[in-house]
């Protein structure tokens, strides 16, 4: 087989990463695009990197230096929910239609969509129609166009799907699921990263579409039961099956951290898909393969389950409530003392400040920490405001045992609880980067 080269839209996702290492293997010349080019290099630096958002470049035009050069085009980008960091009608939409347009004039020969079962004009999320867009405009190109829609993808990485059946099938004690009895259908990841592959080499003709699933899906339940016991987690005492409401209400407060950047697994387009079933028919994937893809627990009998596994689960349910809880905390001591800015500056006239001095330190300190916890809300800015938590608190303790180091023996210890406070923070900042 010729070599060709390939540019891999969302190369470092969840499954670009390991359609650009399969392709790699293969003896193929890969370029990666994404918004940090340095990420994905650290990923695989036998890659060449492209940095550019995808959701601004929604002209042909802004494709010509991507596509130089390149013989065929794999999509593996897009994003769940649109939100702070996400725009889904430019990026599964206007970009990869511009994207097709480009690759018609480039003479690129083979354009590969990674697409979703369910897609469909009508579908109820946005998700799944702007996909369908895509995919729609795909179909009537000139291109050697393959459209491959994997079930929920089964990885050694954890995101998106795969951590949300980590973070469920770590849940203490109990295992709570919403929607349980939907059907979910899953698929190991390298078969799908194989299957574009053998689009690329010619091997599934063009115009070809299909599911690449299991046959037999098992409820959500019942997936989640399965993860439970592949990561060694002990039985839940009792399997909660929550209410469609209870469902609703976590997915619309899960989409407004989505305003805040957060892409958490559990917003409603999540919910809704999970709803609505994970299915398919692998008839075309037996056809063109000559097998059907693995079932689940042949999926994860391959893949290694160790402490990492556990400890994953376990800090990624933990995670958002360390930033809440610091964030609600420093708000709540900014708020306070500016409520009680006569009180607090007592502190510090005790120690000769004059008033106005003292009012204006304490409110400028109260700002801070408003600013700080509010800062922790957003995504973006998360690791920089826990950091700075730390920083200031360290700040406030140098300044205060100049002033008052007395209070270091205060047996309600004003002080000494505010390190653990310190450390806590360090610790929340580490798991809350951009990916």
């Amino acid at each position: 087989m010729k070599q060709q080269r390939v540019l891999v839209l969302g190369g470092y996702g969840l499954i670009g990463q390991s359609i650009v290492r399969h392709l790699l293997d293969a003896g193929h010349s890969v370029v990666g695009l994404g918004r940090n080019a340095a990420h994905g290099r650290r990923q695989e630096p036998r890659c060449d990197w492209i940095a550019a958002d995808i959701s601004r470049m929604t002209s042909p035009q802004d494709w010509s230096v991507a596509l130089e050069g390149v013989d065929a085009v794999v999509n593996a980008s897009g994003a769940l929910q649109t939100g702070l960091r996400d725009d889904l009608g430019a990026v599964q939409n206007k970009s990869v239609v511009s994207l097709i347009e480009a690759c018609e004039t480039a003479g690129i020969k083979t354009f590969v969509q990674i697409s979703a079962p369910g897609a469909a004009m009508e579908a109820s999320t946005e998700f799944l129609r702007t996909k369908a867009v895509a995919d729609s405009r795909l179909r009537d190109s000139a291109l050697g166009w393959v459209i491959l829609k994997p079930g929920l993808v089964i990885s050694p990485n954890a995101y998106g799907g795969t951590a949300l059946l980590r973070m469920l099938a770590a849940f203490p004690m109990i295992l709570p699921v919403v929607h349980g009895s939907a059907k979910v259908a899953t698929v190991d990841i390298d078969e799908v990263s194989a299957s574009v592959v053998m689009a690329v080499e010619g091997t599934i003709p063009a115009a070809t579409e299909m599911d690449i699933m299991e046959a037999a899906p098992g409820s959500l339940k019942d997936v989640a039961l399965a993860f439970r016991s592949w990561m060694g987690v002990p039985p839940p005492v009792a399997v909660v099956e929550l209410p469609g409401w209870v469902g609703s209400l976590v997915g619309k407060s899960a989409d407004l951290l989505g305003y805040l950047g957060w892409r958490s697994p559990l917003r409603s387009t999540a919910l809704d898909v999970i709803e609505d079933g994970v299915v398919g028919s692998p008839a075309e994937y037996l056809k063109h393969v000559g097998r059907e893809p693995k079932p689940l627990a042949e999926t994860l009998r391959k893949l290694p389950s160790t402490v990492q596994e556990r400890w994953f689960a376990q800090l990624y349910l933990a995670m958002p409530v360390a930033v809440a809880t610091l964030s609600l905390f420093w708000l709540a001591s900014g708020m306070i003392a500016l409520a009680n800015l006569g009180r607090a500056a007592e502190h510090l006239t005790a120690v000769g400040m004059g008033n106005t001095s003292a009012a204006a330190v304490v409110a400028g300190g109260a700002l801070v920490d408003i600013a700080l916890g509010v800062g922790a809300l957003f995504q973006a800015h998360a690791r920089k405001a826990l950091v700075g938590m730390a920083l200031v608190t360290l700040a406030y303790l140098a300044v205060g045992t100049v002033l008052s180091p007395e209070l270091w023996a205060d047996p309600l210890g004003p002080y000494v609880k505010t390190v653990p406070a310190a450390v806590f923070a360090v610790i929340a900042s580490r798991f809350t980067g951009s990916r």
